[in-house]
């Protein structure tokens, strides 16, 4: 299983990015999605999860408004789509496919997510 996460870059505040998880060895479709960030010397946080079973989706406070997560149609890859960045979305960025179908009230906390993509780093800085 191997996921390929690209389209970080250094992008001005306010500015808008979409970064995307390409997958092999399975099947994204089949089970939630994620998507996770580290920041310069703070732990990896959650930023959004996506559950297959019934499409709903989880995002943290700082970006449920302008964040969007979703899943490419006839490919095997998702994206989150981000607008209006801040400085403070600077970090590097993870994909990730959890080993259920659905979103657990436990998914920020990491264990759930079998698969992880290696990162791309987005920078928000004028």
């Amino acid at each position: 299983v191997q996921l390929q996460a690209s389209g970080g870059g250094l992008v001005q505040p306010g500015g808008s990015l979409r970064l995307s998880c390409a997958a092999s060895g399975l099947t994204v479709d089949h089970y939630a999605i994620a998507w996770w960030r580290q920041a310069p010397g703070k732990e990896r946080e959650g930023v959004v999860c996506m559950s297959r079973s019934d499409g709903n989706t989880y995002y943290t406070d700082s970006t449920e408004d302008r964040f969007a997560i979703s899943r490419g149609i006839a490919k095997n890859a998702f994206y989150l789509h981000m607008n209006n960045l801040e400085s403070e979305d600077t970090a590097v960025y993870y994909c990730a496919t959890s080993r259920f179908r659905s979103c657990t009230v436990d998914w920020e906390r990491g264990a759930d997510f079998l698969s992880w993509g290696q990162g791309t780093l987005v920078t928000v800085s004028s």
